[in-house]
């Protein structure tokens, strides 16, 4: 039964029988005749066949809420019993908005030091993403804005507070300064990440505040692509100021903070809200605590 509702969530996500079958590991035919069993033992139509995927019946929607519920109980079991006769193992899937991205680092390493067995995944995905993959049990958990995006039936742990700099080359007019305005950074070219990072559309937001249309010339879905732009002396960039200094660009660059007005937003983890939960999920959450504590008490 569990393989074949590991079926259905594949269907749901690809939405493309073969997709869904090489997601699974096995051929589409048997992909095709589980899901039909499985329609069978339940006495419903949980799929509308034709040449190509059309969708999920109405009775197909209500056992895919079921199917994540429980294939994730099953896999948080089978993780749960593995680790009563062994150390702290397994692998640990995680999102992280690419504003963020350096940051992750700060809970992997105190984790990995403490189960040097657990290896890591770690996905740059924007933040309109993040609870459809945990939904979907693509990522075990996520590193993400707590009070941007709508976020329901997850647990949150609060990690840092956000706040922006601007990112300049050493040799840049602006050295001396000890703040700039929205208004002065929207007057000059800047490079920043793509429009469906919600960093990004922040930030747009703030700088057409400022009363100027931004001259965004440079758009990348790399950060590092944006230090290499901002190094040339030609580009400034907006940056969270603890990115900045998670890379230890501090010394490359001069960052600048932006006011009127200063915003500040919480980025932190989130994860299934699901009990019982798994060892390994459970010692990432008490490591993001211990750093969240950590770094909040330090912004």
């Amino acid at each position: 039964m569990i393989e074949k509702l590991e079926y259905l969530l594949a269907l749901a996500q690809e939405k493309h029988f073969g997709r869904a079958a090489d997601a699974c590991g096995v051929s589409q035919p048997s992909l095709s005749l589980g899901l039909k069993q499985l329609e069978e033992a339940l006495g419903v139509m949980l799929v509308h066949r034709g040449s190509r995927f059309i969708g999920l019946t109405p009775e197909g929607e209500r056992m895919l809420e079921w199917a994540r519920r429980i294939v994730a109980d099953s896999r948080a079991m089978r993780q749960d019993v593995k680790t009563l006769r062994t150390d702290l193992t397994g692998r640990l899937r995680i999102a992280v908005i690419p504003a963020a991205l350096p940051m992750i680092a700060a809970v992997t390493q105190g984790l990995f030091a403490l189960h040097p067995e657990i290896d890591f995944t770690i996905l740059s995905r924007p933040s309109n993403e993040i609870i459809s993959l945990l939904e979907n049990l693509d990522i075990d958990a996520a590193l993400t804005y707590l009070d941007i995006e709508p976020l329901t039936k997850v647990t949150t742990i609060p990690i840092y507070r956000e706040r922006y700099q601007m990112l300049i080359a050493k040799n840049s007019a602006f050295k001396r300064r000890n703040s700039v305005t929205w208004e002065e950074v929207a007057k000059l070219p800047l490079c920043m990440l793509t429009r469906d990072t919600q960093n990004r559309r922040i930030i747009e937001s703030l700088l057409q505040d400022g009363g100027s249309k931004p001259r965004i010339s440079v758009e990348s879905n790399s950060i590092t692509v944006l230090f290499a732009h901002v190094h040339t002396g030609t580009w400034a960039s907006v940056m969270p100021e603890k990115v900045v200094q998670a890379l230890g660009m501090t010394k490359e660059f001069h960052i600048i903070p932006i006011v009127d007005p200063e915003i500040v937003h919480t980025i932190g983890m989130v994860m299934p809200l699901r009990e019982p939960t798994t060892a390994l999920s459970a010692a990432l959450a008490t490591e993001a605590r211990r750093v969240g504590a950590k770094l909040m008490r330090a912004n």
